[in-house]
């Protein structure tokens, strides 16, 4: 049995940043906003928790409160570790962004922004399944979406029930099921990240720097074998650490490394001082996908826009894939606002379209330069040669900082900024 409900302006379906931003400032303009959810909250979700500057700034515009008795801790730059060297980069010094980052687990951000989210104006559906656009018979266009209710362990918990809206946003995460749904399959020439993470309980849980640890080695570094990816260790002030590795292809097809073995590895070899021992270990193993550079599209068509992990926003050259989500959800406000406000459907349809060509024009170029990024990185003995003899160069580093986590100054700023920005904007855009 379908049953009909309420109509909205705007449906969003997922509510981890993405579609929680998107919810966030449509109500913001003042649009009827239905936020669906298929768990409830507070639930996990694999992620890094760590927030560039980037990130940060989203967060102030959305007025999200960031003081660190809101539970956040604050972090001054990266500190690279690799070929040998330790390197402790601070973030820049740039009127774009601020000059700190920022960590919270997802189990908590995830809440807080759905909540945000709720507080502006949104109404937010949890336990609700989204299995499918509505699409008008006419024309085509998606206008609602079918679901279920479902139980907190995910099985079905009621009847099937409709809900239409004049714009619909799918920010459903890596499984894309609703863009999959109407045909917008991914583009296997994108790269697809794998991330593995775990928190362990650690002395060094308020540690001012993000750690990134270029090199993993499956035993005494420099004397055995250098394994794939990179690790990380983000300290969240709450008496934990969140752990992680990473590693990147070039291209989607899938991959026989055992991430969970590899972490394993590292982590028989950690530094001491964190004192990441199976009994400080909070939680598994898990792990997620991270689709990077525009891996799905378009990002707009009759009637449905993708943002976040559903548009495979992620970056190819750090694997954050928050901040782009924050700012998708904000830009795709904006041209949803725009186009509901039009008095025809071309005018509607032209407004909407503005989606795909800002998330292109500012991060397009950008999302090539990763690729070509990737395609470097992805071989251990370039990562290898890169690290030993870049590490020791303190401009060169502080081009890759910026370059990386996409923390520089889009027009002028110094010359570091304006060279990434100059190849940013030649770049074929992604």
């Amino acid at each position: 049995m379908v049953v009909a409900t309420d109509d909205a302006d705007v449906i969003v379906v997922g509510a981890g940043p993405a579609g929680a931003a998107t919810a966030y400032h449509c109500a913001r303009a003042g649009l009827d906003v239905l936020l669906l959810e298929k768990a409830s909250f507070p639930r996990d979700k694999v992620c890094g928790d760590g927030l560039t500057p980037r990130a940060v700034a989203e967060l102030v515009r959305m007025a999200v409160p960031i003081r660190e008795q809101d539970g956040w801790i604050r972090n001054k730059g990266l500190r690279v570790l690799g070929g040998g060297h330790r390197l402790e980069l601070p973030w820049p010094e740039i009127s774009s962004y601020p000059s700190y980052g920022l960590a919270r687990s997802r189990m908590s951000l995830d809440h807080l922004l759905a909540d945000h989210a709720r507080a502006a104006g949104a109404k937010l559906h949890e336990l609700t399944n989204v299995t499918g656009a509505v699409r008008d018979e006419r024309t085509g266009r998606v206008v609602g979406v079918t679901a279920r209710p479902v139980d907190h362990d995910g099985k079905r918990a009621g009847d099937e029930v409709t809900y239409r809206a004049r714009v619909v946003v799918a920010a459903d995460g890596v499984s894309a099921r609703l863009a999959t749904g109407v045909g917008r399959t991914k583009r296997d020439d994108r790269p697809m990240g794998v991330a593995v993470r775990t928190y362990f309980r650690t002395p060094r849980h308020d540690d001012a720097w993000m750690e990134s640890h270029l090199e993993l080695w499956d035993g005494e570094p420099g004397r055995s074998n250098l394994m794939p990816g990179y690790g990380w260790i983000f300290a969240l002030g709450d008496g934990t650490a969140n752990v992680g590795l990473g590693s990147v292809s070039s291209t989607a097809a899938a991959t026989k490394v055992d991430y969970k073995a590899l972490f394993a590895a590292w982590m028989r070899n950690a530094p001491a001082e964190w004192e990441f021992t199976p009994e400080n270990q909070v939680g598994p193993v898990r792990g997620a996908a991270l689709p990077m550079g525009f891996n799905r599209g378009p990002l707009y068509a009759d009637g449905l826009l993708l943002a976040g992990d559903a548009a495979g926003m992620v970056s190819p050259f750090n694997g954050e894939g928050i901040a782009y989500g924050l700012q998708a959800g904000r830009v795709a406000a904006d041209a949803i606002a725009q186009g509901l406000a039009r008095g025809t459907a071309a005018g509607r349809e032209r407004a909407l379209a503005t989606y795909q060509g800002r998330m292109k024009d500012d991060l397009g170029g950008y999302y090539t330069l990763g690729r070509v990024f990737v395609k470097l990185i992805e071989h251990p003995e370039i990562m290898r040669l890169c690290t030993r003899h870049g590490l020791p160069r303190p401009l060169l580093m502080k081009f890759v900082l910026k370059l990386l986590s996409d923390c520089y100054e889009p027009h002028g700023g110094d010359i570091v900024d304006r060279t990434i920005a100059g190849l940013a904007r030649i770049a074929p855009a992604a």
